[in-house]
């Protein structure tokens, strides 16, 4: 049984079109994530880059169920002490609806060395 190489850049391959228009975030998350790791395919392997880049279109119709538009909070910080920045995700969703998802993709992804190249594959698009 022979195995045939697989291609190590992600971004050489042809991208997958996901529209975001009417999907829940956490299902269009959970089928990104997928096929950026190649879950999808019969030639998976979870050490290589096996999966496919995945643009996202429409990120500013995408659903969010329940009350997590005023509940849910996303957090950074600069490296300064008190420097700790909060915000809602009707805020982010206001002026950066990517993010969210991005962040949402994020962690649905292995925390291993080939998430920053799962991630790298990864393309949002607020309008087509």
């Amino acid at each position: 049984m022979s195995k045939k190489p697989v291609n190590t850049k992600i971004t050489d391959r042809e991208p997958v079109i996901i529209s975001a228009r009417g999907k829940v975030l956490g299902r269009l998350a959970t089928e990104a994530a997928t096929i950026l790791r190649g879950k999808d395919s019969v030639h998976f392997e979870s050490h290589l880059l096996s999966g496919r880049p995945v643009v996202i279109t429409h990120a500013k119709d995408v659903v969010i169920t329940g009350r997590k538009l005023d509940q849910k909070k996303y957090y950074r910080h600069s490296g300064y002490l008190g420097n700790l920045k909060e915000e809602t995700m009707r805020k982010v969703m206001a002026t950066k609806p990517a993010e969210v998802i991005r962040h949402a993709v994020r962690g649905m992804l292995p925390k291993n060395r080939l998430q920053q190249h799962w991630l790298a594959a990864l393309e949002i698009r607020e309008e087509e």
